[in-house]
């Protein structure tokens, strides 16, 4: 069961792609965080929601947020992503998925799905430097400075995604 509107956001520390720690109570220590799990480089719906969210960052920031995203990626690949999309905030990489676990959003991807990906040269086993067949669920989170989760946009199906309206509506609220 995913986290939800009120729940506690559990603390991690993740490495980011320029190599520095990234831990989530340092960035709640600046204001708001936004929060947001996608599934890989791979993905197209993927690359097009972290770049909207990148043509709306300064909308975002100047609500007084921090943007960053996660992935089960190892970090190389998720270099690829922060170049191909030319991203300016935090991109994040939970190599065997203990936070998307924290957060409740891991999944096992079924041997039918992995036939269908290894179909098309998606091999999750090199982007995600394990052997491991988890994905998250696209999830985006806003939370509050203290922690406290105040939007949750969840959902199993890939293709929808929190809108910029969503998350600004969110961050006007707290």
């Amino acid at each position: 069961m995913s986290l939800s509107v009120g729940d506690r956001a559990p603390d991690f520390t993740l490495p980011a792609v320029d190599g520095t720690d990234v831990q989530l109570s340092e960035l709640l220590a600046r204001g708001p965080v936004v929060l947001t799990f996608y599934r890989g480089a791979w993905c197209p719906y993927c690359n097009t929601q972290l770049r909207d969210y990148q043509q709306n960052l300064a909308e975002i920031e100047a609500a007084g947020a921090t943007l960053a995203a996660i992935s089960p990626q190892a970090p190389d690949s998720s270099v690829t992503v922060q170049e191909q999309n030319d991203l300016a905030f935090p991109v994040l990489s939970d190599v065997g998925g203990d936070v998307s676990d924290a957060y409740g959003l891991t999944f096992q991807v079924d041997e039918q799905t992995r036939e269908r990906y290894r179909a098309v040269g998606v091999d999750l086993e090199s982007y995600n430097g394990t052997d491991l067949w988890e994905l998250p669920v696209p999830a985006t989170y806003v939370i509050d400075a203290r922690g406290v989760i105040r939007a949750a946009f969840v959902e199993a199906d890939y293709t929808q995604r929190a809108s910029v309206r969503q998350i600004l509506d969110a961050l006007a609220a707290l």
